[in-house]
């Protein structure tokens, strides 16, 4: 294709192929990729297939939906091409944890008790802001499994399971009635882990897991008294 040329035979204005294809991608501490998480966004960037791609990590330490979708507005200031959104895991947890939800109810300023509810109306609400606020084309993940152990008897595991799926479902369907795209990130993880199944999740992994100073603010880690 040729490009326009200015009186002086230079390229001042870059066609619009040219321009990196921004893609944000707004979540907690799994998007983040900080401390113990896997750092897949950093992956992404490595990739030669992706070099023409501009990934924005939106991702917060213990955020929850409510969390996440108070900061649209910055994730739109980007001017995002493509969305992708991947949060609800600590909104699970704190679903199934008395001691996640003291935890994150005052770290996090929350207004509201957990429920499928308010999640749904929380993911409901990101995704009406990206679409209405933007052109971007938007995708929402399904929760991973949290633990190894799908069929698991054990009552803390067995209940964090039906609500990753109950939490995922609800993510399946607002993708569907709003019309975005859906990304089968439980269902894909959650097959691999039958094949191989592995240990149930201890509450206390997740303690330990948050407290990686990389996770959270400096304002954050002094609220828990975390190193760093």
């Amino acid at each position: 294709m040729t490009r326009p040329r200015s009186s002086v035979g230079v390229y001042p204005i870059p066609l619009a192929e040219d321009r990196a294809i921004v893609v944000a991608c707004l979540g907690s501490s799994s998007t983040a990729g900080k401390g113990q998480a896997f750092d897949w966004i950093g992956e992404m960037k490595r990739r030669p297939r992706n070099a023409n791609y501009r990934f924005c990590n939106f991702g917060v330490g213990g955020d929850l939906s409510y969390n996440a979708l108070r900061r649209v507005s910055d994730v739109l200031a980007c001017g995002p091409d493509k969305v992708v959104v991947w949060v609800g895991a600590n909104d699970v947890l704190m679903s199934v944890s008395d001691t996640v939800r003291r935890f994150f109810r005052v770290l996090k300023d929350l207004p509201a008790e957990p429920s499928p509810e308010w999640f749904r109306e929380n993911i409901s609400a990101i995704v009406d802001r990206l679409k209405n606020e933007s052109s971007a084309r938007v995708a929402l993940c399904s929760l991973f499994p949290i633990g190894e152990a799908p069929a698991s008897t054990n009552p803390f595991q067995s209940e964090l399971n039906r609500c990753l799926e109950e939490y995922s479902a609800i993510i399946k369907s607002v993708a569907t009635e709003q019309g975005v795209s859906y990304i089968p990130l439980h269902e894909s993880m959650l097959a691999q882990i039958r094949a191989s199944p592995g240990p149930a999740f201890n509450p206390f992994d997740f303690f330990r897991s948050i407290a990686t100073p990389s996770a959270f603010s400096s304002s954050e880690r002094h609220q828990m008294r975390l190193p760093g």
